[in-house]
């Protein structure tokens, strides 16, 4: 596999993830009959809460498989 299937294969992953997260809450939310202003916040919240899952699972990723050089010793 090249480094550009996998940068393409990675960013495919974070976009489902992304949309999983951020659809969640708004799905949740119609199950209470809520008006269009609590549709959209609830999307709002749900996307920067996919978007702060997306970033933490890039970073502990590059943790697992060497991408971040880090030089001394682990505290």
């Amino acid at each position: 596999m090249s480094e550009a299937e996998r940068d393409a294969g990675n960013r495919q992953i974070k976009a489902v993830i992304l949309l999983v997260v951020a659809v969640t809450p708004p799905l949740i939310a119609l199950q209470l009959d809520p008006s269009l202003a609590e549709l959209l916040a609830a999307l709002a919240g749900g996307t920067a809460l996919g978007l702060v899952v997306v970033w933490y699972l890039g970073r502990l990723g590059k943790e697992f498989t060497g991408g971040s050089r880090r030089t001394g010793r682990r505290r």
